[in-house]
């Protein structure tokens, strides 16, 4: 489903940082995210959208600086894109439901699924567990 909210609304809502990542598709450095070595239970939403896209179940210290995950709390809620920026070739990890820039997934990750999804801090919004 596209979003279609105009880029003014996103302006308005998300901080700087927000924007680029998930509008731009920029990433933020290593270590500096607010998530990325979180601990507490609850599950993370899209910042733009507030979909539900993680959970801290199948969250894991990847030692990469960003939050990463084995898998998505609903699969059909990311969508996966090729992505051949900066000479590599990388699997892009969007939000279905408005299109936000979250990360990428790659196969190295813990069992049971193999995957590492690295996603951005700015990107997510974690609702706590009471």
């Amino acid at each position: 489903m596209a979003d279609l909210r105009d880029d003014e609304q996103y302006r308005d809502k998300l901080t700087p940082m927000q924007y680029e990542v998930t509008r731009n598709k920029a990433t933020e450095r290593a270590f500096t995210g607010e998530y990325w070595n979180t601990t507490e239970d609850g599950t993370y939403l899209c910042v733009c959208c507030g979909e539900e896209l993680f959970s801290s179940d199948t969250k894991y210290d990847s030692m990469c600086g960003w939050p990463s995950f084995y898998q998505p709390l609903v699969e059909e809620q990311i969508e996966e894109e090729v992505d051949t920026t900066l000479g590599m070739v990388r699997t892009e990890v969007i939000c279905k439901s408005c299109g936000a820039h979250l990360g990428h997934v790659f196969p190295d990750g813990p069992e049971p699924t193999g995957l590492r999804y690295c996603i951005n801090s700015a990107s997510l919004d974690l609702r706590k567990d009471e």
